[in-house]
């Protein structure tokens, strides 16, 4: 956080003590410097106070954009990510690009030895924080008590048009199809219990947007729930979007907050809302 005005590469000659001014140059070169989540590269931009600057650290396979993956953070036992929108979390294709893929190959640079595993998952087309254990110990503490360890799972979503009640609490029973098509049963009990809270941040006379918490995570959750409250998220064509402005589907996990099962120490790790999203929306 910014507490008084100064250029950028002051501001982070400042705070960066570990690092060469020319290391420091060199992340601004390279777009790894966000002020309030835009990247910024030049050396005397302006800051002012109570603006956030973040160092992000990327690894790049390629040249497309799905294949560049944020690092949020990184230690001995997880690394955690911000997915981009198309990528799909793993895959059983050898062939085929996956966050899982990605992350390997570069945990193997240092280690040919070393392996992540997967702990959770983000559909291929929901962006945001995606968790991957550096070792099965963890892997399985973390799964076998999913529930209990995470305390919040956020999420922001674009959805069509303007919701009626501006804030609520959805609970349902969710069951699948043969066609993969998830949907909530009429009978209580009937499926999988699945819980949504949601609270409208801003909206225009088309969208809205949602911040949403989860009680549970069941696959197409927040979908299912948006659809069957009358307002699909946007590009969800799957389940009943009827526009697509974002040219992708407008949801992305922005929060995941939960206690270390050996540790016990509370970790939170936090996206911002991608800037498609407020400039659609007009934040």
């Amino acid at each position: 956080m910014v507490t008084e005005c100064s250029g950028l590469l002051d501001f982070l000659t400042l705070k960066l003590t570990n690092q060469s001014r020319n290391n420091i140059k060199s992340l601004l070169t390279h777009r790894q410097v966000n002020v309030d989540g835009r990247v910024v590269t030049q050396h005397d931009f302006p800051l002012k106070e109570e603006q956030t600057v973040r160092i992000v650290r990327s690894v790049i396979r390629g040249q497309k954009e799905k294949d560049v993956l944020q690092i949020l953070y990184e230690d001995a036992d997880l690394i955690v990510i911000n997915k981009p929108a198309g990528l799909l979390a793993i895959t059983d294709n050898k062939n085929g690009v996956s966050a899982y893929h990605l992350l390997t190959d570069y945990v193997r640079r240092a280690n040919p030895k070393a392996r992540i595993f997967i702990v959770h998952r983000l559909d291929r087309d929901t962006s945001g924080v995606l968790m991957f254990a550096k070792n099965e110990k963890l892997k399985l503490a973390l799964q076998d008590n999913w529930g209990g360890l995470v305390t919040q799972r956020g999420y922001v979503a674009i959805v069509e048009g303007r919701l009626k009640e501006k804030s609520g609490r959805i609970r349902s029973w969710l069951k699948e199809t043969k066609t993969l098509l998830v949907y909530s049963s009429p009978k209580v009990g009937d499926g999988l219990e699945a819980i949504t809270n949601y609270q409208v941040i801003n909206e225009t006379q088309d969208y809205s947007l949602l911040n949403i918490q989860l009680e549970t995570g069941r696959k197409n959750q927040i979908r299912v729930h948006m659809k069957e409250l009358g307002h699909s998220v946007v590009g969800d064509t799957k389940y009943g979007a009827r526009t697509n402005p974002l040219k992708r589907l407008g949801l992305h996990a922005h929060k995941l907050e939960f206690r270390h099962p050996f540790a016990n120490q509370l970790l939170c790790f936090e996206t911002e809302v991608p800037e498609n999203f407020k400039a659609l929306i007009k934040l």
